[in-house]
């Protein structure tokens, strides 16, 4: 597992969260200068120095739902409003086609350019706010800082960290399915043709060298697929031709988000039931639990949620056609796909305090007496400093 992931899920994640925001509040018709404000608020909000600071921090992968908690929040930095099905399909929406995009990479360094599609498509919601604009271009920064050093096996952990988070993730999306890149039981189909990675040949060519290393025969073989050779490389700078669309703000999005299908196989089912039962009768301490607590704490203390204030009135944004198909939607719902978030109200010392116990009760996690009591008086030292 890559310590060095964490920051390319989020902004990628963030950016199809925005792409899939965008979209909605252009379909319901929301007033441009409420448009303008949610999507500022939110950028600013994703893109808080102090934030960046935690995120770019050398760590694991934490839960899905603890990344989910804090996307529930981010959604509601400002005066928008999402209910609980909205928010599963905006997440779902969000998982499923970043997973694509993973999957698509020519190669493991591509996830980079990957990012930088989202990092230039958010400037572009945002090329009238110069302030916001230099939060974006200072994180673009140490994106090149931390990742352009990293070696060609460095980037294929990245690669394998992020396929691991996804693995068990296999929502079908309409126009994934009725476009063949998606099969029934959710998984996606790769292509076998297209452009190779940038600096390797098409196939089709065995070349056979003797002791010396000298080349001494040839043989061609037919490949099945039609492969092309990229005509160059996408720029891994501040600006310039990425080359790579993935990532870019597609025009079919509005498709996606009119063709969900929250459903999933009966394999799928039965996986994750037996996954779930596995972890319950699991008495081994997870290490992971405190530090996780401790990252929920610092991320969402620097995340505000923005309320109506005068005669600003906020607004629900709806993620289905109808409010009809929306409460559908959540009584339908898996149970095993519900995140369970819990809303932490960081301006109100005694709700965030129960709140974050009930994050800690969720953990699940049997430890020793002496253990818990040490883990209890750092959880309220720890939302003390809140």
């Amino acid at each position: 597992m890559s310590a060095r992931t964490l920051p390319l899920l989020f902004l990628n994640l963030g950016g199809e969260m925005l792409y899939i925001l965008d979209q909605r509040l252009r379909a319901q018709s929301i007033p441009g200068e409420k448009a303008r404000k949610v999507m500022n608020d939110i950028i600013t909000t994703m893109f808080n120095k102090k934030f960046m600071e935690e995120l770019f921090k050398p760590q694991e992968l934490y839960s899905k739902k603890a990344l989910r908690t804090v996307y529930d929040r981010l959604a509601h930095a400002s005066i928008m409003r999402l209910n609980q099905a909205s928010m599963d399909k905006l997440y779902d929406l969000m998982t499923m086609a970043f997973k694509y995009q993973v999957l698509l990479c020519p190669r493991p360094k591509d996830i980079l350019l990957v990012t930088f599609n989202h990092l230039d498509a958010i400037k572009d919601f945002i090329c009238d706010a110069p302030g916001i604009l230099n939060q974006v271009d200072e994180t673009f920064r140490q994106l090149i800082e931390t990742y352009g050093c990293l070696s060609a096996g460095e980037f294929q952990l990245i690669r394998q960290t992020l396929l691991i988070f996804f693995q068990d993730m296999h929502i079908r999306v309409s126009i994934f399915l009725k476009d063949k890149v998606q099969n029934s039981n959710g998984r996606f189909v790769l292509p076998i043709s297209g452009p190779v990675p940038w600096g390797t040949e098409v196939p089709g060519l065995i070349r056979m060298f003797n002791c010396n290393g000298d080349e001494v025969k040839r043989t061609e073989f037919t490949t099945g697929g039609n492969y092309v050779t990229p005509q160059r490389e996408g720029s891994f700078e501040l600006y310039g031709d990425r080359v790579l669309k993935l990532g870019t703000n597609i025009n079919h999005l509005k498709y996606i988000t009119d063709n969900y299908e929250l459903s999933v196989p009966l394999t799928v089912h039965k996986c994750v039931s037996s996954y779930c039962c596995s972890l319950q009768e699991n008495i081994v301490p997870n290490p992971l639990a405190k530090e996780e607590l401790n990252f929920l704490a610092r991320l969402l203390g620097g995340m505000e949620v923005k309320k109506p204030g005068g005669s600003e009135t906020g607004f629900r944004l709806n993620l289905f056609t109808t409010d009809e198909e929306e409460e559908q939607a959540a009584l339908t719902r898996p149970e095993e796909l519900s995140y369970k978030v819990v809303n932490i109200e960081a301006t109100e010392e005694p709700a965030r305090r129960a709140e974050l116990e009930r994050i800690l009760g969720d953990l699940e996690v049997a430890e020793p007496c002496a253990e818990s009591c040490g883990k209890g008086e750092d959880l309220l030292a720890l939302m003390d400093g809140l």
